[in-house]
């Protein structure tokens, strides 16, 4: 279900408040941070970094502040809802451990109506270029996202990082064709976007 930007802030400020309380640590990700960082706008959801130790106590303190915690299928993260605004509390996005030196990247930036600690740019289009997969290849949303982002990433990093995904080489050289980032900028001395490729 898509829920307006405005609900999914209110959302993220909600759950922003109650870990801090809890003294739980944990980012933002996904739509939410991308919008606080300049992106497009989110529909869909709010995503929650933080370790795997730490899961169920957040699970526990959301429920306990009204929340609705839902078991889905999946291994790496658990569900809460508030209201009809879902949160995904992840603690292993596309098979990388969350951990305490990756959300100590996180920096304090407006959400809404108050701050919370948000991904850097950088994490956040690594994140959704490993998400690509057979069933996962639409590239259209990535678009404006990269586009809007694109001077506060590193995307030497962001090729190195994502080098073992074929469909995240992919769009890369679809980024340097159009112009959102240059070939210079995907290069780096430690194997970049060409180096992945055996160098052609």
């Amino acid at each position: 279900m898509d829920v307006d930007i405005d609900r999914l802030l209110r959302t993220a400020m909600r759950v922003s408040n109650v870990l801090r309380a809890e003294g739980v640590p944990f980012a933002l990700a996904g739509g939410c941070a991308i919008y606080a960082l300049g992106g497009p706008a989110s529909e869909h959801d709010v995503d929650v970094f933080l370790t795997k130790e730490d899961t169920p106590v957040a699970r526990k303190a959301l429920v306990a502040a009204g929340m609705r915690a839902v078991d889905p299928p999946e291994d790496w993260l658990v569900k809460v809802y508030d209201g009809d605004c879902l949160v995904d509390l992840i603690f292993r996005p596309n098979q990388r451990q969350v951990t305490t030196d990756l959300l100590a990247m996180a920096t304090e930036t407006r959400v809404g109506a108050t701050t919370a600690p948000v991904l850097p740019a950088t994490e956040l289009v690594i994140d959704k270029l490993l998400v690509l997969g057979e069933h996962r290849c639409d590239f259209t949303p990535l678009l404006p996202v990269t586009r809007a982002l694109r001077e506060q990433v590193d995307w030497a990093r962001v090729a190195r990082e994502t080098g073992c995904s074929a469909y995240a080489r992919a769009l890369l050289s679809l980024l340097a064709e159009l112009g959102v980032v240059s070939a210079r900028e995907l290069a780096s001395t430690e194997g970049g976007i060409d180096a992945r490729r055996g160098g052609a």
